[in-house]
């Protein structure tokens, strides 16, 4: 099981903290669940946002999630 935890922005355009995603899915299709399952506004955020899988960058949307994984969700940030 995949679980994706939503920080700042996207926890607040998903509406819960995180959610259990079944495996088997590169990030480009674990994006699209999470915009069928929680709404265009999230998506807005997941086009913009960083992600980091067991704490490291992923950056290659098309590469298959490591099972299990947890997930980060991390939207732009400002400040300085």
């Amino acid at each position: 099981m995949l679980t994706v935890r939503y920080f700042a922005g996207a926890r607040a355009a998903a509406g819960v903290a995180e959610d259990q995603v079944p495996p088997g899915c590169t990030l480009h299709q674990l994006t699209a669940t999470l915009v069928a399952r929680r709404g265009e506004r999230l998506g807005r955020v997941l086009g913009t946002a960083s992600f980091l899988v067991d704490g490291l960058a992923w950056r290659d949307r098309d590469r298959p999630l490591p099972d299990p994984a947890v997930v980060d969700v991390l939207p732009p940030f400002a400040g300085g």
